[in-house]
């Protein structure tokens, strides 16, 4: 497996010779720079922008610079692999697509082509509640592909109930709840163009078609789509849970449970204390509370903090193959990423989210090597070196 990911950069160099010229730019740095000549302004915006000043989505980025690798020599990693062991499944690399939603606005194929290309890799697809498609027709679009399902949990206990006795049905097998956005950050990006796609009818494909959902409304949004989505709306923003209602979506799914969002250690001892099987430190890519730590910074006390009684995923800011590395070395037992996947959607729809996907999996693949490991299982706090 690591040799297939690893052999995307010979394929690239001897595109001369029958192999493949990349699509566009390899670099993660550029790779959004180059999305927005593709997009429009109003989707690219969306899509890169942050909360308030975007001083999370920097220091996300300036944790990570903050910790350096220490290349060992003469380990014999010629023979290596990337496969990991998440949440019970075994995985060709510790590597999952995060749940973004909204799609439709960076590319028409939108989740389907996401699915197809995360399937053909062996990655899990997160799938958002806010996605453009529905549960069903995203399902499909995996074929055989691992899939989990986000929830953003929306105030109507029916209407969760109903969500997810769909994704269930679908074969979604580990929900992930996102907690950190329970209402929308100040985004100016957004509010210069006042621009909210699921306003425009974006996003909406989950609740559209859910017949809980369906049954709280006047009209069905087929003859009145304004009163439906506002309906949506206020289901799903404004308001926060609370600790003590986690037995509610315990009842309705019985795999795995990933709390999305901790950020803070007596949060994750509280997700222990609740039952749950693992958590994601996130502050969704600094899409929600400006002036926030990096999340790479809130990660080894939160490991420190629970050992080994619960799953620790990370997510925010990962770039590069050694970004995956610094993540790992420090206790995650996988990442999630998010937006360099959706900059390649918007350039080529699934062969764009491909490329980007297998230039991550060669650049991790090689940097694992190179740095002197041979395994996933083998990076530790000692593989680092703080700065």
């Amino acid at each position: 497996m690591a040799e297939r990911f690893g052999g995307y950069q010979n394929e690239i160099y001897l595109h001369g010779l029958g192999g493949t010229k990349p699509p566009f730019t390899t670099d993660p740095v550029r790779l959004g720079e180059s999305a927005r000549e593709v997009m429009t302004p109003e989707a690219y915006g969306y899509v890169a922008g942050g909360a308030g000043s975007g001083a999370t989505m920097d220091a996300n980025r300036a944790a990570f610079d903050r910790w350096k690798l220490v290349p060992r020599m003469l380990t014999d990693a010629t023979a290596r692999t990337t496969s990991a062991t998440v949440l019970g499944s075994e995985l060709p690399a510790p590597v999952l697509l995060a749940p973004v939603g909204v799609q439709s606005i960076v590319h028409p194929d939108a989740e389907p082509a996401t699915a197809r290309a995360a399937a053909a890799l062996g990655l899990p697809m997160i799938l958002s509640t806010a996605a453009s498609h529905t549960i069903e027709e995203v399902a499909e679009a995996s074929g055989d592909g691992p899939r989990w399902f986000q929830l953003y949990w929306p105030s109507d206990s029916d209407v969760t109930a109903s969500i997810l006795t769909r994704a269930k049905k679908a074969g979604y097998t580990t929900l992930v709840v996102t907690l950190d956005t329970w209402t929308l950050a100040w985004r100016p990006r957004d509010l210069d163009s006042a621009y909210l796609p699921f306003l425009k009818g974006e996003g909406l494909a989950t609740p559209l078609s859910d017949p809980a959902f369906r049954a709280l409304l006047e009209k069905a949004p087929e003859d009145d789509m304004p009163s439906a989505i506002l309906r949506w709306v206020s289901l799903f923003t404004g308001t926060d849970h609370s600790w003590n209602q986690l037995p509610f979506l315990r009842e309705h799914w019985d795999g795995p449970i990933v709390l999305k969002g901790i950020q803070h250690p007596d949060d994750a001892r509280r997700a222990v204390d609740a039952g749950m099987d693992g958590i994601v430190v996130s502050n969704h890519g600094g899409r929600q509370v400006d002036g926030a730590i990096g999340s790479l910074e809130a990660l080894p006390p939160i490991v420190s903090a629970v050992g080994d009684r619960i799953e620790v995923l990370f997510d925010s800011g990962v770039r590069t193959g050694a970004d995956v590395l610094k993540a790992l070395a420090l206790g995650a037992k996988a990442v999630l990423v998010g937006r360099p996947w959706v900059y390649g959607l918007g350039h080529a729809g699934e062969d764009g989210v491909r490329h980007v996907l297998r230039s991550l999996l060669a650049d991790l693949d090689l940097t694992l090597g190179l740095t002197g490991h041979r395994s996933i299982g083998e990076l530790g706090p000692e593989s680092l070196q703080r700065s």
